[in-house]
């Protein structure tokens, strides 16, 4: 059974992090790095004068960065994925049916606790942006997440009444708590520049995701007869 789940989480996180890495680099990071001109002077809005900002050779670097970031996305969702296929291992002992397809809800249920629900408070983010205290924001994020992804699993697998308020009530709290933001928003990137990044950002992690969910449900669903021979023999 371990093996089955490491080997199901491992292909499906690097395959779903390739893809995810790649819409990254595509959508995502000429936002950043459109913000981080704004960060650091070189570029204004209202009027402001811009600094000047010699052209470097960045060719090499870029290129190191964006390896490393390709890397650690498939990192990164490699764990989601391992959680995903344990999670899923759980579920089909209790009855549930796992293939690519199905696997296809799991990867939107993921997105909903670990990208919608903690982002309905602290959305995404450019360089130059006014926020609240790190360690607090990280507390209230992996709150929220952890709520989120409990209610969702009881609203799938609880049979009564009190699982499905407990579930509403996990979604409920920490937004009735409130995300810790600064007394002040401030920041030095343009409004659309900000709201262009977050919806690229969360268009990116449904897609991530979706492909996460798909490939886990397929590869857990490939590896049953095999286990199944090996487990007979």
């Amino acid at each position: 059974m371990f093996t089955r789940i490491l080997t199901s989480g491992l292909l499906a996180g690097a395959g779903a992090g390739l893809i995810a890495a790649l819409l990254q680099l595509y959508f995502v990071q000429p936002v950043l790095l459109h913000a981080e001109l704004y960060e650091a002077g070189a570029l204004a809005h209202f009027g402001a004068d811009p600094k000047p900002s010699a052209h470097q050779d960045t060719g090499g670097i870029e290129a190191v960065r964006d390896g490393l970031s390709i890397f650690f996305t498939m990192l990164i969702y490699s764990g989601y994925a391992l959680v995903l296929v344990a999670l899923m291992s759980l579920a089909q002992q209790r009855g549930a049916s796992i293939d690519a397809r199905r696997g296809l809800v799991w990867g939107i249920a993921g997105f909903v606790a670990v990208h919608l629900a903690p982002g309905f408070g602290l959305p995404p983010e450019v360089p130059g942006s006014a926020s609240a205290d790190l360690t607090a924001r990280q507390i209230w994020w992996f709150a929220t997440a952890f709520a989120a992804g409990l209610a969702i699993w009881l609203i799938a697998f609880a049979r009564t009444w009190l699982g499905w308020g407990v579930a509403v009530a996990l979604l409920l709290t920490p937004h009735a708590v409130g995300a810790p933001h600064p007394d002040v928003f401030t920041g030095s990137a343009p409004t659309e520049l900000g709201a262009l990044f977050a919806a690229r950002a969360y268009g990116v992690g449904l897609a991530a995701w979706v492909m996460t969910g798909g490939l886990a449900g397929y590869f857990w669903s490939r590896a049953a007869p095999a286990s199944g021979r090996v487990e007979s023999a």
